[in-house]
Order: C-alpha cells, then sequence, then structure tokens
C-alpha cells in the first residue's frame, strides 16, 4: 500500500507533517480525519509497481479459491495466504496475491487491496467484491464472479479455438502462393518465351512472378508495414469505433457478433445486479466489457435514460448492436418484480446462442476460405496448361 507524505492542519489551526500509509488520497483523507486533522497537500512517496491485468482464467481460479475456502470457514487472510502458497500459480500471480495480502492484514478491505494494484483486477470483480464487503455474503459472491469468468474464459477460448483453422489456411494460401510464384512459375519462363502468344491469365503470372522474384525484400517489408499501419489504426478510436461498428452491421457475421456481446453483456449485468450494485453502476461497468467501442458508446444514452427515470427494457432497446430477444426479456422481467431472476436466465440462453454463433461462424469461414484456395490455385493451374495446350494444338495442325 502506498505511502503519503502529506502536510494538514488541526483544530488550532498548526500545520502537520508526517508520512502515512492510505489505499489513495481519499483514504488518506479519511485516516487523518479520523486524527482530527485536515489534510492540506499529499504526495505519494511509494513508486508505482508495473502491474499487468490477470486473464479471465486466473481471475475465476482466485474467486473460486477465496469462496470455497472462505465457506470451509478459514478466514480471509489466510485464504490469501494459501493462495499465495499456491503452486499452481504463476510468479506474478503469487506476487500480485502477496501484495493484496500485506494490505488485507494491515486493515485494508479486500476490494481496496485489490483496487490499489491499478490494472490488475477488472471494475467487475472489486464492485461485486465491495458490495458483499458491506453486506455480508463474500464467499457467495467470490463463487458468482469464479462462475462469470469461468463462463468468460471458456467463451473467449472457443473463439480462439474457432478462428484456428480459419488461420492456418490463411496461412497455408500466403505459403502456397509465395512458393508457386516464388519458384515454380520461373520454371516456365524459358518455355512460355519460346511461344509466339500468351493468353492474358499467363501474362498475369508472368508480370505476378517476375515481381516477386525481383522484388521479393520489398514485398516482405511492405507486408510487415501494413500489418504494423493496420495495428496501430485499429489503436486510434475513431477507426476501432468504426470497425466495431462495422461488425454488427456485416451481412451474416453481424448477426453471430450480436448474440456474442449480447451474452457477454448479459452475464455481467446480472452478476453485478444480483451482488446488490445500482442499476447505473451496473450499465456503466458492463458496457465496458462486452468488447466492442460503437456498442458501449452508446450507453451514454442508455444510462441517461435510466437515470431520467426511463425502464430498463426500454433503453437496452435502443442499443444497437444487441438481440431483440433481451428486451423483451427484460421486460418480462420488471413486470415479475423477478429482474435478477430473468437476467440469469437471459445469461444463461445467451451463452447457449452464443456458443452456437461461433460454431456457424467456423461454419460460414472454413468453405469460404476452401472456395478462396480453390480459385487462386485453379487461375495458376489455367494459366499454366492453356499455354501449353494451345501449343500442342498448333504442333498438331502443322
Amino acid at each position: 500500500m502506498p505511502n503519503f507524505k502529506y502536510k494538514a492542519q488541526d483544530t488550532d489551526g498548526n500545520i502537520v507533517t508526517g508520512v502515512l500509509v492510505a489505499v489513495d488520497e481519499q483514504d488518506l483523507h479519511v485516516r487523518l480525519k479520523q486524527k482530527k486533522l485536515m489534510l492540506i497537500d499529499s504526495k505519494n512517496l511509494t513508486k508505482t509497481a508495473n502491474y499487468k491485468p490477470l486473464k479471465a482464467k486466473a481471475l475465476a481460479e482466485y474467486s473460486r479459491q477465496i469462496g470455497t475456502l472462505m465457506r470451509s470457514g478459514i478466514p480471509l487472510v489466510r485464504c490469501l495466504q494459501m493462495l499465495t502458497e499456491d503452486e499452481a500459480v504463476t510468479p506474478y500471480e503469487r506476487k500480485v496475491y502477496n501484495d493484496i495480502t500485506k494490505e488485507v492484514m494491515q486493515g485494508v478491505p479486500l476490494s481496496n487491496a485489490m483496487e490499489s494494484m491499478k490494472g490488475v483486477f477488472p471494475p467487475l470483480i472489486i464492485n461485486m467484491f465491495r458490495a458483499s464487503e458491506s453486506s455480508g455474503g463474500l464467499d457467495d459472491t467470490a463463487l458468482r464472479v469464479a462462475s462469470q469468468y469461468t463462463s468468460e474464459d471458456r467463451l473467449n477460448s472457443k473463439v480462439k479455438g474457432a478462428m484456428t483453422y480459419p488461420k492456418i489456411l490463411s496461412a497455408l494460401i500466403v505459403l502456397v502462393v509465395a512458393v508457386i510464384f516464388g519458384f515454380v512459375m520461373p520454371q516456365f519462363d524459358s518455355l512460355f518465351d519460346s511461344m509466339p502468344s500468351l493468353p492474358l491469365p499467363t501474362r498475369i503470372m508472368l508480370a505476378i512472378s517476375d515481381f516477386v522474384v525481383k522484388y521479393w525484400g520489398a514485398l516482405i517489408i511492405g507486408v510487415v508495414v501494413v500489418f504494423l499501419l493496420g495495428y496501430f489504426l485499429k489503436k486510434i478510436p475513431v477507426v476501432c469505433y468504426e470497425l466495431d461498428k462495422l461488425k454488427v452491421h456485416i451481412p451474416k457475421f453481424g448477426k453471430l457478433f450480436k448474440v456474442i456481446y449480447t451474452a457477454r453483456f448479459a452475464r455481467t449485468l446480472s452478476s453485478l445486479y444480483s451482488s446488490g450494485i445500482p442499476i447505473v453502476s451496473c450499465l456503466e461497468i458492463s458496457s465496458k466489457t462486452i468488447g466492442n467501442l460503437y456498442i458501449e458508446k452508446q450507453f451514454e444514452q442508455v444510462i441517461a435514460d435510466t437515470t431520467a427515470g426511463e425502464s430498463l427494457s426500454t433503453a437496452i432497446g435502443k442499443v444497437d448492436g444487441f438481440v431483440k430477444k433481451i428486451q423483451s426479456s427484460i421486460r418480462v422481467g420488471e413486470e415479475a418484480g423477478s429482474l435478477d431472476t430473468m437476467l440469469d436466465s437471459i445469461a444463461d440462453d445467451m451463452e447457449f446462442e452464443s456458443e452456437r454463433a461461433i460454431s456457424q461462424m467456423v461454419a460460414y469461414l472454413e468453405p469460404v476460405m476452401i472456395v478462396v484456395m480453390a480459385v487462386i490455385v485453379g487461375f495458376i493451374m489455367i494459366s499454366v496448361i492453356v499455354p501449353i495446350y494451345q501449343s500442342y494444338q498448333q504442333i498438331g495442325a502443322t
């Protein structure tokens, strides 16, 4: 936990300076107030550690361990110590858990200790833990969080697994084309040079082959530059916004993306709302877990409408990027007074639909990639066979 050098004023108007341990400046203010001191100025003396976010699988295991151990009657500090001593965790995870344990042992709430690890834990888990600390039932909340991140990890794994085959096939297409243009086609140069005329496909293939042979170095550099340019362009908010907007409107695949985004939102909203967090805070946090900037930006209006008194179902129904089913399901939950139960049902249903959507996406991609490869190879075959066949015809005619 950071050390703050502070300047404060006591009740007699005297200036007091010193060093105090606190989570942040607001926590420092509270601690000084307990000592009847008013904070004037402060400086963080502790260097910020180089933390990186934990993956969904690690977050799920962290929450599951805490929930399971606390449910068995083990105190929180001992739970954290057992996590730190676990041989299955990575050295980085052990460092994070050890830092959290030290802060909790100093009397800092678990949620505040997690929040002080800047960027390690997402707002979702921090807010759910904080809500359970004030209302009780940290073990139940931790297990619910574990289920949330287990589902997220499973969905992410399915997406990555689904894209493995198309990536391999794309790499194979590039490799085959490079070999044909760089090594196979040049072998036919002497044969084609002896022919009086060549068909258009053959002339195109020879031109491409000559370019690859002569400028292969520049071609590789160009591919790398294009790749890096695309990578950095996606980091620009405007470009990212337009690409994410395209994802939900592209034919066929747009519907599949909508199902996946709806599943993520529904599960996060369900977990947060069931933990007793206010609906506006639930929407703010949930919007950042969708993974689509275009949809996330629309939540500014959703939150404004909900704050103004509009029903959640009506506000969500205006979002372009979700399946329409979520609006009607939320409306039923509102009318029945069981929104938390209905959100759980929506989340389960959407996760099932998202798995089907991923399978359909792969089913669309595989034949498309095969057709592309077949067209490329077929065009190359035609460009080689047609002039040879024509030369045989001319020989037969003479």
